[in-house]
């Protein structure tokens, strides 16, 4: 296995033969659209190797929402040995929401390719936002509490769920213990039943790292209580912040630094994003707005303008710059070569794992990488 850069005077065919593989192998593995046009800079997968088969030696997760393409879930589940459906929500009085469309079909996909399937909880109120109301009311209410438990363990079982994923987002710092608590007890009514419960953590770099988004995890409780947790180590690049890389490796090392002083290491798993964004420039606060592009995609963009790919050796992080419609616009993706710092990453630790947020673009590379590095 390779992974080559790309370089002035390149084509797949020249590339093929240097390598000695087929040149519809390289087309293939890295989703190249006719005529296979490159740019420089570009990351290749390359490899003449067979890939394994069964599951990678790693707990991989993905997310997906339930209107996901029924051809790219089916071409995914083969690489993940969990599949977090999202999302599930509750009431103020903790009743469960199910999701707008059906899961039922992801539910037996998943455990036809031999992937567990996970219930996804989120306290999304109506508009889609995250509302720490929901969780403040459940929380402190023993009854609303139990009610909301007592549902999931029906719906679980009732769904042929294997699990839950907790996945609550702006914990008001007052609510810190009694969300530990939750889980704590969510964890003791579901165990004896044979369903896991893991807990998805913003990323924070202290114990007492100041913010909405941290201030309501304790990291040392949570991953007492839960199976493992999924380190949200993505959106430092996002769709309303300034143009950088979404999940730069430098920072996302200081949050596993972090993590491991609380947490074991095998109850850890690192979130990896599948996506990117295309930053309209300049940026301005409260008036930029990214684009949320897949990584496919905006090599795609790259190749269209005719323009080079650089690589961040500090993010570990492919990007690239081109006009369009006489406005600069700036993009930050992943590819191979980022991806294959996380793994490094991973390995360095001895992770327990890595979950993808989100699994709703096909991107074949990345999956025969995680093949290639994790062998079962």
């Amino acid at each position: 296995m390779a992974i080559y850069t790309v370089t002035a005077g390149d084509t797949v065919d020249t590339i093929a033969d240097s390598y000695g593989v087929a040149a519809d192998s390289i087309i293939y593995d890295n989703q190249l659209i006719y005529p296979y046009a490159l740019t420089i800079g570009q990351a290749l997968f390359i490899t003449d190797d067979p890939i394994p088969s069964g599951k990678p030696g790693i707990q991989t997760n993905g997310y997906a929402y339930t209107y996901i393409s029924n051809w790219v879930l089916n071409e995914t589940l083969p690489f993940l040995t969990e599949l977090s459906v999202f999302s599930y929500g509750f009431s103020m009085e903790g009743d469960l929401i199910f999701p707008p469309n059906d899961d039922n079909w992801m539910i037996s996909a998943a455990w036809s390719e031999g992937t567990r399937p996970i219930l996804t909880l989120t306290p999304l109120d109506t508009s889609g936002q995250f509302n720490n109301n929901l969780i403040s009311s459940v929380v402190r209410n023993e009854a609303y509490k139990e009610n909301l438990i007592q549902q999931i363990l029906s719906t679980l079982r009732e769904k042929g769920y294997a699990g839950i994923d907790i996945d609550f987002e702006f914990i008001q710092a007052s609510d810190r213990d009694l969300f530990s608590s939750f889980v704590r007890e969510l964890a003791d009514t579901l165990h004896p039943y044979g369903f896991t419960v893991s807990v998805a953590l913003a990323p924070k770099t202290s114990a007492d790292q100041p913010g909405l988004l941290y201030e309501g995890k304790d990291y040392a409780a949570l991953g007492a209580a839960a199976d493992y947790v999924l380190l949200m180590t993505y959106e430092w690049g996002y769709k309303y912040g300034p143009n950088m890389a979404v999940a730069p490796i430098n920072m996302v090392r200081r949050v596993v630094d972090y993590a491991i002083t609380e947490i074991p290491a095998e109850k850890i798993h690192l979130g990896i994003p599948n996506y990117g964004y295309d930053w309209p420039l300049p940026f301005e606060r409260e008036r930029t707005v990214a684009t949320t592009i897949g990584n496919v995609e905006a090599v795609q963009i790259a190749i269209r303008n005719n323009v080079e790919i650089y690589f961040d050796e500090t993010a570990m992080s492919p990007y690239f710059n081109y006009v369009r419609d006489n406005i600069p616009h700036e993009v930050w993706f992943e590819d191979v070569r980022s991806i294959q710092a996380k793994f490094n990453l991973i390995k360095e630790y001895g992770l327990g794992g890595m979950g993808y947020w989100q699994i709703m673009r096909w991107w074949r590379a990345n999956w025969l990488l995680l093949m290639t590095e994790f062998r079962s």
